[in-house]
């Protein structure tokens, strides 16, 4: 039993007492009080929980820790290629319709371009860890 549940143990002590001493007539203001002491404790245990998960995030987003996202999915990775391919066939048709060979290959440099940036959003270290392992950063 630590501190707190020794002092709250003191608190119900002390209202059975009182309620012994003064009678019916005032256990429902002596049970109230006791209840407000109880809910200031629960209050104060959330209260703490709380601060402390808002400073472990805090300090998750101070050393940069990247947390996984829903679109990190090699599902959502596969379905955003295949959208950019359905894609790519009117783009490249508009581009070589109005500007021919140049058209279409600006219009393929940007699905491309697209393409990479969600590479790189979704797995920062693709392009710059050639033929390294993911893990060999800390071996070296």
């Amino acid at each position: 039993m630590d501190a707190r549940d020794a002092d709250l143990k003191k608190e119900l002590d002390a209202t059975l007492h009182a309620r012994r001493e003064l009678g019916e007539d005032y256990e429902s203001a002596l049970v109230d009080s006791f209840l407000e002491k109880v809910d200031q404790r629960i209050d104060g245990a959330v209260e703490r929980r709380v601060r402390r998960q808002l400073a472990e995030q805090q300090m998750t987003t101070a050393r940069g820790a990247r947390t996984p996202r829903a679109t990190d999915s090699w599902g959502d990775r596969f379905g955003f290629g295949i959208v950019s391919l359905v894609l790519a066939i009117p783009l490249s048709a508009i581009g070589a319709g109005t500007a021919h060979l140049p058209g279409l290959i600006a219009s393929w440099i940007g699905i491309v371009g697209v393409n990479v940036v969600q590479a790189v959003r979704t797995d920062p270290g693709l392009f710059g860890r050639r033929g390294r392992s993911r893990d060999s950063d800390w071996e070296d």
